[in-house]
């Protein structure tokens, strides 16, 4: 097992449980829709542009729509459990390209439910986060109008943002680092510290890849 694996099968479980109608933390989307996401990610490489470039998210969302209309939600969870694409013919990829996305989109549904909690996750885990926030900070945080200094408990600082002006220190464990990169900033276990001012636009800013 990897923890792309590991992550895709409790994201499955989990969407299983809550139904087609759920709330996610992706504004606008059911769990349907996240689902719909991550079947058209996978399997439909002609779509995928429109996932980060919104000129193309028209003919993606429309790809989404027809995954929807072709499969009922139980199928199309089935789907998505199952690596697909390149993802699927080697283990390597689908944990260096899948764990991030499988990782977020498993607390997107997680935390858009009542009463949750964050996980206690592995230590093998928790460092690979951090080194995916440590190396992916700048590009994650470019649009953040203030300078942002990331702290992990239990070590490790990363940057992020305008490298002039006020700056922000944010505290927290590698994987709520990682969702408050990501523009989870509301839903993320963090603590922050700086010009009230300031901390108030980067919580409002439009964060992640």
């Amino acid at each position: 097992m990897t923890y792309a694996r590991d992550e895709r099968n409790a994201l499955c479980d989990l969407l299983d449980r809550v139904g087609p109608d759920a709330p996610t933390l992706c504004t606008g989307w059911t769990s349907y829709d996240l689902a719909a996401h991550l079947a058209v990610r996978e399997r439909r490489p002609d779509a995928m542009p429109g996932i980060a470039v919104k000129a193309l998210s028209g003919y993606t969302a429309s790809v989404m729509d027809a995954m929807k209309a072709r499969h009922p939600y139980p199928e199309l969870v089935g789907i998505v459990r199952r690596p697909g694409g390149v993802y699927g013919l080697a283990r390597f990829l689908d944990e260096t390209v899948n764990t991030i996305e499988l990782f977020v989109h498993h607390e997107d549904v997680r935390r858009a439910q009542p009463a949750w909690e964050p996980r206690d996750l592995p230590a093998g885990l928790d460092r690979l986060l951090w080194q995916r926030v440590s190396a992916g900070s700048r590009l994650m945080l470019r649009r953040s109008p203030v300078g942002v200094v990331l702290h992990r408990l239990g070590g490790g600082v990363a940057l992020g943002g305008p490298r002039q002006g006020p700056r922000v220190e944010v505290t927290g464990t590698a994987s709520e680092l990682l969702l408050f990169c990501f523009g989870r900033q509301e839903h993320a276990r963090v603590e922050l510290t700086g010009d009230p001012e300031a901390v108030a636009r980067v919580r409002s800013a439009s964060l992640g890849i």
